[in-house]
């Protein structure tokens, strides 16, 4: 099972759920999803949002073990994640897109878990450590620019696999008509809508209980 983790930001939920739902899509195996919440990890540093440094508690959470891939919440995905790692070199403690904007590096990163055992929770919480810069991996593998599309600084990439609202999600009218807006609020608006009532239920056994009420009602 490949493991995925989502940095999150109680501040704006709907990029975590846009984003998961996004990755289930198309998702071709079965896929883990963790959020990083903070509160619940063995480290407590943070920065400019809370994930600044959680992103790399990933290999730990593994166990140092197999695969993980961590994604930034504001990034919308449109092909297969089984793709992503699969086209990460082995080799390579950590493989990201080298986009132009040497800080989103880390943004989408796919690990291999146990060549990342310096990230220990102990060293991402100390604050002469700094991680985002990759200076802790010894081979960092390149992944191609369609895998982190930055939206707002990229040249404009209808076939992005893997778009990345680096500016904001397009929930706010600062945003709202951006690249793959039309996209993103498609996805966030399948979150909150369902087949009728009677496609999923009628044939169940709690069928019955609900049309004997609405009938005598």
């Amino acid at each position: 099972m490949l493991k995925i983790f989502i940095g999150y930001d109680d501040r704006q939920p709907v990029s975590y759920n846009v984003l998961h739902a996004s990755i289930m899509k198309h998702a071709s195996i079965p896929v883990s999803i963790t959020p990083l919440v903070l509160s619940t990890l063995p480290m407590k540093r943070r920065g400019l949002t809370p994930f600044t440094y959680s992103r790399f508690i990933c290999p730990y959470l593994c166990g140092f073990k197999g695969k993980s891939i961590f994604l930034d919440a504001d990034i919308l995905l449109r092909s297969d994640i089984a793709e992503l790692a699969e086209i990460a070199p082995d080799t390579c403690d950590v493989s990201v897109v080298k986009n132009k904007l040497r800080f989103e590096w880390s943004s989408v990163m796919v690990f291999n878990n146990e060549l990342c055992r310096q990230l220990s929770p102990e060293a991402i919480d100390d604050e002469r450590y700094n991680p985002l810069g990759l200076g802790w991996a010894e081979q960092i593998g390149e992944l191609p620019t369609e895998w982190n599309h930055l939206v707002g600084y990229d040249t404009p990439n209808p076939n992005a696999r893997l778009v990345h609202f680096t500016q904001g999600v397009p929930a706010w009218p600062e945003t709202a008509s951006c690249e793959h807006a039309g996209e993103w609020r498609a996805t966030m608006l399948e979150l909150v809508q369902a087949k009728p009532w009677s496609e999923i239920m009628g044939n169940s056994v709690h069928a019955k209980p609900v049309l004997d009420r609405l009938n005598a009602a």
